[in-house]
């Protein structure tokens, strides 16, 4: 029998506060996920479906793109990944009679928290024009509409297909060659908003954009540094690798604006240490930085480093690297008062950095949103690569970059050419591979897009996944350009504020999770994702799904496919809907790396894709070498009364997707809209701690973007800066505010002043 979802939604404006937790996992992790298991599954169910989660014969995790060694874990999941297990193997079900009693009106004022607690949506639902709710349809219906609205566009050009970074290899290779067969480039995703800068910094200056190092790598490194990224909350299993580092000697230097539980001690609830002797300390050295002064320490390190005598690995830079002598005239250049300012540190702290680097051989830089979400994103990472390469720490063991990816096949999907500038070499393979001419100007990123709905220049919106509405920016612009549309589709499991937020006509195409049985014409499928470090391994789901009226994600597709483009169509969509091996095989012909892909994918663990600069110590960049860069240093700088913002998670959601309202590491219960203050800071503004405030954002254009009703929370954040949770902050970033050349949403820099709330 389906569980009870929760009644109503919850007020979540009075929030509870504690003192913020010193250590992550433990008893208390343990006790949640099995509160959460039971909550959504029941107790069989969730020990049949636990013990499938990233093993080399189950399905891969849907929360974040973590590694697996060869050696696996009975229980190879972390309390968030659990959360995300359960909430898609949930018994509780979204049905017709659902959407029924739920007017659009009335989803469009739920919480998100509340849409995803419903469960599993089991047809497919149409909105109408002028309809105040959606009604069921047959999937003959459904591709019906779509393929009608795409024929009848002025220009292929005037579609939009997202994806989300769930979206398995096959689906994703499946919907490129539609968006392109079709006739755009128009493949916006998930990562235009979060690694785009990694990516872009990376092919740069290595010549790869993905990251450099393994998961042997890490437990080989003498230091580890870990600058914007919170591993506690998002990524909890790389805990267990910088565990494993540490009893291998490794030292740990954290940088971030707040101190991270799962960075303080890690309370491993897969060992004794960690259940009963207090865990694992992990951090030798935080530094608490200022918000977006990454860029400026790097450069200051690297100064340092290149007036030390006999730091520089000079060898690797004569035969490897392009550009040094620029470079170094400019770090030389670098300023003590200016670093110290820009990064609220002192100059013990850097200096004590220094040492630490010095008297690493093999040293790995990890990152994630705290580096790549700002105006000066990619000069960031450019910089953090000019730290590794003076030192010959890419192409060695124990180092490297570790741009940590959020989503399980985010990576995976632009490998399978979910870009809107792919590379010419890419579409020439494709036109060899296919015979059509897929076009070859570029397409819309995710800003680009809700740029396009706005000003009327696109006209469908399809979604594979995610929740494009809550993930973006500027709230009442995107919804604003969503609504525009004559159509919006979302290929999705569950419900999410994006269902509610639709063009003049919408459908919710409901699809097959990671947990679920795939079964097609030939047999039993799988399929493949490509993890955070370019491992590729096979996914095969265990459970019956969750309705008779699902179809997969290729599927999906390949009707669709046939739908639009019907007998002209160069591509055989019916047998990939068939047999996906046959999918892989086109893949292989494709996309460098892949190939023999169905064999080697078929052994236990999967395969790793090559990486030149790791494996070679070559770098496919226009030089031939490693670049080594020379941009301006550059840091936020705030007026004064005003504080600078970053969009975080709480400890309770992956994402865009909430479960629950508790930030536990935090010391946050019973709530989400709340800014975590400096104590100084909010005595100085007249906030106290307890009180509740209006955020209100700055920006050139002159538009007031305010967030209501937010409780002051006083927190060991640095002096200048705050936090707060989004997606219910996303409404202060303004659309343009993007990083230099990725485009990337400044999420971590948004500059706001405090009001006092009417709201409440």
């Amino acid at each position: 029998m389906a569980t009870k979802p929760p009644a109503g939604d919850p007020v979540q404006d009075a929030p509870q506060v504690a003192p913020p937790k010193h250590a992550a996992a433990g008893l208390t992790a343990i006790g949640y996920t099995a509160l959460v298991a039971q909550q959504q599954m029941g107790v069989a169910r969730a020990t049949r479906t636990l013990l499938k989660v990233n093993q080399k014969d189950g399905f891969d995790c849907p929360g974040c793109a973590w590694p697996e060694g060869d050696k696996r874990h009975v229980a190879e999941f972390c309390e968030n990944g659990a959360k995300a297990v359960a909430e898609e193997a949930t018994l509780r079900r979204v049905t017709p009679d659902f959407f029924a009693a739920h007017p659009l009106a009335d989803l469009a004022g739920r919480s998100g928290y509340w849409l995803g607690q419903q469960g599993r949506i089991t047809q497919p639902m149409y909105l109408p024009e002028g309809a105040d709710r959606y009604e069921a349809v047959t999937w003959e219906r459904a591709f019906e509409i779509i393929a009608d609205e795409l024929q009848a566009l002025d220009s292929p050009d005037e579609a939009l297909f997202y994806t989300s970074g769930r979206t398995s290899n096959e689906a994703a290779f499946l919907l490129q060659l539609f968006a392109r067969e079709f006739g755009t480039n128009n493949l916006p995703d998930c990562s235009n908003m979060c690694h785009e800068s990694s990516g872009s910094a990376l092919t740069e200056t290595i010549g790869i954009g993905k990251g450099s190092v393994s998961l042997e790598d890490m437990h080989q490194a003498d230091l580890i540094i870990v600058a914007g990224q919170n591993p506690g909350t998002n990524h909890p299993r790389m805990l267990s690798a910088l565990e494993q580092a540490k009893a291998a000697g490794a030292k740990i230097i954290s940088v971030n604006p707040l101190p991270e539980a799962g960075m303080e001690r890690f309370k491993n609830p897969q060992t004794a240490k960690g259940l009963a002797l207090g865990g694992q300390k992990l951090n030798d050295l935080f530094l608490q930085i200022r918000i977006g002064g990454d860029q400026a320490l790097f450069r200051l390190l690297n100064k340092l480093i290149v007036e030390t005598e006999g730091a520089v690995d000079e060898l690797f830079v004569r035969e490897h690297t392009h550009g040094y002598q620029e470079f170094a005239a400019a770090a030389r250049a670098a300023d003590w008062d200016e670093t110290l300012a820009a990064t609220g540190l002192t100059r013990a702290e850097i200096e004590q950095a220094l040492s630490m680097a010095l008297a690493s051989r093999r040293t790995i830089v990890c990152w994630a949103m705290g580096l790549t979400q700002h105006k000066h994103a990619v000069a960031t990472i450019r910089e953090v690569v000019n730290f590794l390469l003076l030192r010959g720490n890419i192409g060695r063991t124990g180092a490297g970059v570790c741009p940590v990816r959020g989503h399980s096949n985010v990576q995976g999907d632009r490998t399978m050419g979910i870009f809107e500038r792919p590379a010419p070499a890419f579409l020439d393979a494709l036109e060899k591979e296919f015979g059509f001419a897929p076009p070859r100007h570029h397409g819309y990123d995710v800003v680009r897009s809700i740029e396009a709905l706005r000003d009327g220049k696109a006209k469908v919106f399809f979604a594979m996944g995610g929740n494009f509405v809550g993930a973006t920016p500027d709230t009442e612009v995107t919804e604003a350009a969503m609504r525009r549309a004559s159509l919006t589709v979302h290929v999705s499991t569950k419900l999410n504020r994006s269902h509610a937020v639709t063009g003049r006509r919408a459908l919710i195409l409901p699809t097959l999770g990671r947990t679920d049985k795939d079964v097609q014409k030939s047999g039993k499928q799988f399929v493949t994702v490509e993890d955070s470090m370019g491992l590729v391994h096979s996914s095969r789901g265990n459970l019956r799904p969750a309705s008779p009226h699902l179809l997969s994600e290729p599927a999906i597709v390949a009707r669709l496919a046939r739908a639009t483009l019907g007998a002209g169509s160069s591509v055989d969509w019916e047998e990939f809907e068939k047999d996906y091996a046959t999918i892989r095989d086109r893949i292989a012909r494709v996309v460098p790396g892949f190939e023999d892909f169905n064999a080697r994918v078929a052994k236990p663990g999967g395969f790793r894709l090559p990486h030149a600069p790791r494996d070679e110590r070559r770098f496919p960049t226009a030089t031939g070498k490693a670049n080594f860069t020379a941009a301006p240093v550059e840091y936020p700088t705030v007026p004064q009364g005003r504080l600078l913002l970053q969009t975080l998670r709480s400890h309770d959601q992956y994402n865009t997707t909430i479960y629950g309202l508790d930030d536990r590491y935090r010391g946050i219960k019973g709530g989400r809209r709340v800014v975590l203050l400096n104590p100084e800071d909010g005595r100085e503004l007249g906030f106290a701690d307890g009180s509740y405030t209006d955020l209100v954002s700055e920006w050139k254009d002159g538009v007031e973007r305010r967030a209501p009703g937010f409780r002051v929370v006083y927190y060991p954040t640095t002096r200048g800066c705050a936090a707060a949770y989004y997606p219910e902050t996303n409404v202060l970033v303004p659309l343009d505010s993007t990083a230099d050349t990725s485009n990337t949403p400044a999420s971590k820099s948004v500059i706001v002043r405090l009001e006092q709330s009417a709201t409440v």
